[in-house]
């Protein structure tokens, strides 16, 4: 997995390539940590994703839950089968898809 941070304001871009699994999920984590605070707003682009587990939705959540006291999260440039993956949990539901 290969993290690019965007900043533009108050509004962050975490570009994600590669996969979100086991091994990556806690680094992604680690990134959206560091960088939530100075946000208002931030986006994750998934266009480059091509597999999350359940480790990586869980790195989702959280990071909904703690933008949503702010401007929130939003995912954008999901692949078919990334966007399979939320809408066969129920996620597709309860996180903001663009």
């Amino acid at each position: 997995m290969n993290v690019t941070v965007k900043n533009d304001a108050d509004v962050c871009t975490l570009v994600i390539t590669d996969r979100i699994d086991t091994l990556t999920a806690p680094e992604l984590g680690r990134i959206f940590e560091e960088n939530a605070d100075s946000c208002e707003k931030m986006f994750f682009d998934l266009s480059g994703v091509d597999y999350i587990s359940s480790a990586g939705l869980r790195v989702l959540v959280s990071a909904h839950r703690k933008m949503s006291g702010k401007g929130g999260l939003i995912l954008n440039g999901l692949t078919p089968d990334v966007l399979g993956i939320l809408k066969m949990t129920g996620f597709d539901k309860k996180l903001t898809i663009k």
